[in-house]
Parts: C-alpha cells; structure tokens; sequence
C-alpha cells in the first residue's frame, strides 16, 4: 500500500524525517547554549564554535529570533527572558520523551 509519492521502502522515509528533525533540533539548541552563555554571538563566531556552515547558523538564528528565544542586535544574538524558561521546559520535556522512548524501543 502506497501513501503518497514515496519511493523508499522499509520506514527509511520516517527515519530520514525522524533524524534530520533531531539534528536541526540539536543543531538549534546547541546555538542557544552558547548564546545564553557568551552573547551576544555574531554568525561568525557561532560557526567557528559550532563547526556548522554560516548558513546552517543563519537559519537557525531566523528559526529562534521567529520563536522569541533570541534577539538581534548590532554585536549579535542575545537571548530574551523567554529563553531561560524555554530550556527548563524543554528540559522536562526530553526527560518525558525519554521514557517514552525507553517504552518505544520495547516495542522493538
């Protein structure tokens, strides 16, 4: 049975999706730490801390400024007093996840 246009087989169109969705997330979080740490941080620097290409640092500084998480300035990224409760929640919500997870893999 087909839903859709997929071409693979065997869930790799999930776990495709599955996995670049964790690393943007990953990718995305390790950018706030930093800036909560050492803002304001300009591209430049969040690359070269990073080891992610400017544009990949681009878009995720467009993705947290859209989220309210940081915000621009002349000097760089800085965080907003929305990020710290952001990451106490999100936080919380990995611990769940986590479980959830240990529950998942026994379904394996």
């Amino acid at each position: 049975m087909s839903y859709g246009n997929e071409q693979e087989v065997g869930g790799k169109l999930l776990y495709d999706r599955m996995k670049a969705e964790f690393d943007l997330l990953e990718r995305h979080m390790k950018m706030l730490r930093i800036i909560m740490d050492g803002g304001p941080v300009g591209i430049i620097k969040l690359s070269e801390a990073t080891g992610f290409p400017q544009h990949k640092v681009r878009y995720s500084l467009r993705i947290l400024e859209g989220e309210g998480l940081i915000h621009p300035s002349p000097r760089g990224a800085t965080a907003t007093d929305k990020t710290y409760e952001f990451m106490v929640k999100f936080k919380d919500l990995l611990e769940e996840l986590e479980g959830k997870i240990e529950e998942l893999k026994e379904t394996l």
